[in-house]
């Protein structure tokens, strides 16, 4: 195998390793919270951890969350390159999605998404941020807020850099379709709960 694949194939298992800890299970376990998985939506991201009533374990689990993603993706683009960091980002998301270690029952990917894109490209990883915002204070729903920026994220990667991260970008974007699809249903029917919600979603 040539070693340029094999440098790839070490950015994709980096990627996912890195991605793979669940810092929000982790977390709410360490502080007496019991398991994040009995809460709310039952994955392990910083939203969720929201619904447990303690703002500052959500923000840990946001920060550490967004951090796992932008180091292996930062240190990829230091020794192999843009294409390997490009790789390794998908591999992360993977990782938190689908961490071997619970089941390949984890996250849905928005903290890792930001912190891919900003770690390869830090003005669209803030503009993904301000659509979330916006999206996240005007409508009150966070799975339409992740859905908005990730749909974006591919036209802004594309104008400010290049056809390479937006298509990286793309790939990211269908995997959170995918992982909010439970969410897209209930926002279709109504039944989606609000930020902050604590009640079990079924």
């Amino acid at each position: 195998m040539p070693t340029n694949v094999l440098t790839l194939l070490y950015a994709v298992v980096l990627g996912y390793l890195s991605g793979s800890i669940p810092f929000g299970l982790l977390l709410t376990r360490a502080t007496g919270l019991g398991d994040i998985r009995d809460i709310g939506s039952g994955n392990i991201g910083a939203t969720n951890v929201l619904r447990t009533g303690n703002r500052w374990l959500a923000a840990a689990t946001l920060v550490l969350d967004t951090s796992k993603a932008a180091m292996p993706v930062l240190l990829t683009n230091r020794l192999w390159g843009a294409d390997a960091a490009m790789l390794a980002a998908i591999g992360v998301f993977a990782g938190h999605c689908f961490p071997v270690w619970l089941g390949f029952k984890g996250g849905k990917g928005v903290a890792v998404f930001i912190g891919s894109l900003l770690a390869v490209s830090w003005p669209v990883g803030l503009i993904f941020c301000a659509v979330w915002l916006l999206i996240a204070f005007t409508h009150k729903f966070s799975s339409l807020a992740a859905l908005t920026a990730g749909a974006t994220a591919p036209i802004f990667a594309y104008l400010m850099v290049d056809d390479r991260l937006a298509a990286t970008a793309a790939v990211l974007m269908l995997l959170l379709f995918f992982q909010h699809r439970e969410n897209i249903f209930r926002l279709i029917a109504g039944t989606e709960p609000t930020i902050g919600s604590s009640k079990k979603i079924s």
